[in-house]
């Protein structure tokens, strides 16, 4: 398998985890369900860590990410994720090899 994978991380505010799943959880679905060139999307809470988000999101290729990045679903959490986080963390890239 090869493919470009995104790894964004996000720090939830206390009290905010729910509402960030909710705004990320539908920021996946959509990006499954409407984008062709991604292949996995998900969004996981680190063990240990109630408030620290990780994303593994693999796309076909960076052209693929490109794409992700002008979808609506994407403006929207951008739009929404501000208001619930202390902090995010640089986003990792690294590629799929066969």
């Amino acid at each position: 398998m090869s493919g470009f994978c995104v790894i964004p991380e996000f720090r939830v505010k206390p009290g905010c985890l729910d509402a960030f799943l909710a705004l990320a959880r539908e920021d996946a679905r959509q990006s499954l369900a409407t984008e062709p060139g991604c292949r996995r999307f998900d969004v996981t809470v680190l063990e240990g860590a109630p408030g620290h988000v990780l994303f593994y999101e693999v796309y076909d290729d960076r052209a693929a990410f490109d794409a992700h990045l002008a979808t609506p679903h994407l403006a929207r959490f951008r739009e929404g994720f501000p208001a619930l986080v202390e902090e995010a963390l640089p986003v990792r890239f690294a590629a799929l090899h066969d």
